[in-house]
């Protein structure tokens, strides 16, 4: 999820993997996979920007769980033995 703001500066919550496309008409518009658009006050680039690092933070926590998660398999390995 990422933050935006309605025009009027009311925070929200958008989930960024539904986002189809953004236009700047001069209002950023967002159109989700489900064809519903929203109007938010953040310029394209910021949206774009805010998803990249939301991605970036998923692998991340990803690679960490997983580093975390090898030694307790390497415990249960050797206590099945």
């Amino acid at each position: 999820m990422i933050l935006v703001h309605r025009l009027k500066g009311e925070p929200m919550y958008i989930n960024a993997d539904l986002i189809e496309f953004i236009e700047a008409t001069p209002d950023t518009v967002i159109t989700l996979a489900d064809g519903r658009k929203m109007v938010v006050a953040e310029a394209p680039h910021e949206i774009v920007e805010r998803s990249k690092m939301f991605r970036a933070s998923v692998i991340a926590v990803t690679e960490q769980l997983r580093q975390e998660s090898v030694p307790t398999l390497s415990l249960l390995r050797s206590e099945e033995e």
